[in-house]
């Protein structure tokens, strides 16, 4: 072929016709010493951009940090135009039957081969890639153009959860690696709090490492080893902490991941005993720093008893002079029985606590009458005598003296059936001085000094 025909032939027009060349080859003859095409793709992309510089992302729940949010689910289909999938879609969808794109790529092959000097210059846009999703490992070809077109022809849905790097919409170039790992839920109770996390960790030991916890000495529900499956999982985790018991009068110092204090208290060798108690709750969780006191407790139970006082029901009596009273039922007070709790906490002794009580006696109620009758003023023919002198010879001036026979009472020592003859009731030790002294007076008038054979002449002395 000659020079002219290198200048009459060029590139594939855009009805698959050969158009004008437009300057492709030099001015001197040969046909290798065409121009090379340019390196760079149209809108001046870089077609190399090694995996490690994209941008991989994580989403996780409010109780770890978050990096960023992403969709629930990448649509990898949208927004990637210029690919070359996208581009076999949109020839589909107008229409274009097969035979027609042959019959154009045709011509446009000769030219390229012609101007390459007769070698094969067609370069089919065919990358190897590495796709590794939750571990498993692929070698690909493809003709994707970027991550999210990749990924959408393998059928690998993104979660807001998941990772990829690079990061979706990233450019594929020849040997790129791509790494997809899922998200998976994590239902942890650390220290006694509760709280859902996501990782992408396929162990347990992995997703305490990325969370930060401190898994030496720790305390794990399930082994450091177990897998993490696309369901998630639920564990529990208790760290090691430093708590401080002081116990019997004297402090240690422990390091424990117990669930409790009393499994601390145990794990310490400090036991507890009947009413023995800790400063804090034993079944309340440990807290890192704390310190647990442990109370001595000895209990002991004191029964006092004490009286129950009693009352007296008082009537009239019209019959009985003014002033005075008769005891007609004595009255006697009850007696309860109380029981106290003492308790002494390290030896030192406690307020006593009320436990119980119980009435062991009730009280007797007692019955007196007083009169009401108006009571005479003087006794004529008998007020102006000593009746003082009479009563302190008598009885020494008691009004409630009595004989030791008990025959006799009162100040002027009455026998029963003389009392009541001169209108006493009851006996008369139990009558008022001033009655008792009326009575007397009254007797005299009857009988003189006879019924005082050896006190009598004290009347008039």
């Amino acid at each position: 072929m000659t020079k002219s025909q290198y200048e009459t032939y060029g590139p594939v027009g855009p009805h698959g016709t050969l158009g004008p060349l437009a300057r492709t080859v030099p001015d001197h003859d040969g046909p290798h010493s065409a121009r090379t095409l340019p390196y760079d793709l149209p809108g001046g992309r870089d077609t190399y951009r090694p995996a490690y510089e994209a941008e991989a992302y994580l989403a996780t729940e409010p109780a770890l940090p978050v990096p960023r949010p992403a969709p629930d689910v990448y649509d990898v289909s949208e927004g990637v135009p210029g690919g070359r999938a996208a581009r076999r879609r949109a020839r589909s969808r107008s229409g274009e039957r097969p035979e027609s794109a042959v019959r154009r790529l045709v011509p446009q092959a000769l030219v390229v081969a012609f101007l390459a000097g007769g070698t094969s210059a067609f370069v089919a846009e065919d990358r190897s890639v590495e796709l590794t999703v939750d571990g498993g490992h692929r070698t690909l070809h493809t003709f994707a153009d970027d991550v999210t077109e990749l990924l959408e022809e393998e059928g690998v849905r993104l979660g807001r959860h998941d990772v990829v790097a690079p990061a979706p919409g990233t450019p594929l170039t020849d040997g790129d690696e791509i790494t997809v790992r899922h998200g998976r839920p994590l239902r942890l109770t650390i220290d006694g709090e509760q709280r859902t996390v996501w990782t992408t960790a396929d162990t347990v030991a992995e997703a305490l490492r990325q969370f930060g916890v401190r898994a030496e000495g720790a305390y794990l529900s399930v082994s450091r080893s177990q897998p993490i499956g696309r369901a998630g999982l639920r564990f529990d985790v208790r760290t090691e902490r430093t708590l401080t018991i002081v116990a019997d009068g004297r402090s240690r110092t422990v390091r424990t991941n117990a669930a409790t204090v009393g499994q601390a208290l145990e794990e310490a060798g400090v036991a507890l005993h009947g009413e023995d108690t800790t400063s804090v709750p034993a079944a309340s969780f440990p807290r890192d720093g704390q310190t647990v006191t442990v109370l001595r407790v000895t209990g002991t139970r004191e029964v006092r008893e004490e009286p129950i006082a009693y009352t007296v029901e008082r009537t009239e009596d019209p019959s009985l002079f003014q002033g005075t009273e008769i005891v007609d039922r004595q009255g006697s007070p009850g007696l309860r029985r109380i029981t106290y709790l003492v308790r002494t906490v390290n030896g030192v002794r406690q307020r006593p606590r009320l436990e119980g009580s119980e009435v062991v006696r009730e009280p007797r109620r007692g019955k007196i009458r007083y009169g009401t009758r108006q009571r005479p003023a003087s006794v004529g023919g008998a007020d102006h005598l000593n009746w003082h002198a009479l009563a302190v010879c008598e009885s020494g001036g008691r009004p409630d003296a009595v004989d030791p026979s008990g025959t006799y009472g009162g100040l002027y020592q009455f026998d029963a059936p003389t009392w009541h003859s001169l209108g006493g009731q009851g006996r008369p030790q139990d009558a008022p001085a001033e009655e008792q002294t009326f009575r007397a007076k009254k007797l005299y008038l009857r009988h003189g000094t006879s019924p005082w054979p050896h006190c009598g002449g004290r009347l008039r002395g």
